[in-house]
């Protein structure tokens, strides 16, 4: 769809939808760039204050992964008001303003209309140094992949939707959800991050893909090594699959090897997440630091692979280390 439409030209542009990264940058000064990223989706928990924060969350997330400080946010709301009460609306849009206060982000209004399905998200902008923005495009041969979140939280909201979630199980989703990326890209500071971006609806496959493709790169991912959220590798044995898993799964499919990884996880690598966590792509001499960092602020990042030579934007899955 997008290649029938025109190129965007101009010398203001430092990153746009060429390369599918995380937002959009824009130079305004020598010193000052503008970043700017849209999101929005339909609930994935029941609770609307929940809703909220995790909406905002994965809104901020975007900017985060540019390398980029959000500034300020604009909500966007289509509402079914002949079927659900407004009380549900204001407990929404009070989750994402929890959160917008928590990060230190400007709100500054919105838009919200009728419509049939109730959707919320915001329009963000954040800002950074021209010099520092961070992509998904630099990651180098020799790099080490670091995943700042477990994944699952698309099966366990499927899972939730089909009433077959605990209640353990579902806390930990929604607590991951909730948190934003602020310390995971506050870790990055003074360190070789050569390419970065969140894991969100596309999975990590998905994602790590578009690094390796906007990279010109191969990477290789130790699926033993990536961290799964609680309940996660049930609710796939338990059939909690979401459409869009599926429809990740056969998108990367002819561009990924799999060597002894089972079923199971071949799925959950594919699983699309809602406010994940950061992929980046670290210098090796620099991964400890960045480690140590994200640990002094509560995140627990893992190390799930390496960036290799080999056919550029390909993945490679191993089902041990080395």
């Amino acid at each position: 769809m997008l290649s029938k439409l025109p190129e965007i030209g101009d010398p203001r542009l430092l990153v746009g939808p060429g390369t599918f990264d995380d937002a959009g940058v824009v130079r305004l000064s020598d010193e000052l760039a503008l970043v700017q990223t849209v999101d929005f989706f339909t609930p994935v928990v029941d609770d609307a204050f929940d809703f909220g924060r995790i909406a905002a969350a994965n809104a901020l997330s975007d900017v985060y992964a540019m390398g980029a400080k959000p500034f300020s946010a604009l909500a966007i709301c289509a509402f079914p008001i002949e079927t659900l009460p407004l009380e549900v609306l204001r407990e929404t849009l009070a989750g994402g303003l929890t959160v917008l206060r928590e990060e230190g982000v400007l709100p500054l209004g919105g838009h919200t209309i009728k419509g049939p399905e109730f959707t919320y998200g915001l329009a963000v902008t954040g800002l950074v140094h021209p010099d520092k923005v961070l992509t998904n495009a630099g990651a180098k041969v020799g790099d080490v992949l670091v995943l700042t979140k477990a994944i699952g939280t698309g099966v366990l909201a499927t899972a939730l939707k089909r009433g077959v979630l605990g209640e353990a199980e579902r806390k930990a989703m929604i607590a991951s959800m909730v948190a934003t990326n602020r310390a995971a890209f506050e870790a990055c500071e003074g360190l070789q991050i050569h390419a970065l971006t969140d894991v969100t609806g596309y999975g990590l496959l998905g994602h790590g893909l578009e690094m390796a493709e906007a990279s010109g790169v191969r990477i290789e991912i130790d699926a033993p090594a990536v961290p799964l959220l609680p309940g996660a590798r049930a609710a796939v044995e338990g059939g909690s699959i979401p459409a869009g898993l599926v429809a990740n799964r056969s998108w990367v499919a002819g561009k990924i090897e799999m060597y002894g990884v089972d079923d199971v996880i071949g799925q959950l690598l594919c699983d699309p997440q809602t406010s994940g966590g950061l992929l980046a792509a670290i210098a090796p001499e620099d991964v400890e630091s960045y480690s140590q960092a994200c640990r002094q602020r509560g995140v627990a990042a893992a190390v799930i692979g390496r960036v290799v030579v080999g056919s550029a934007g390909t993945e490679v899955i191993r089902g041990g280390l080395g």
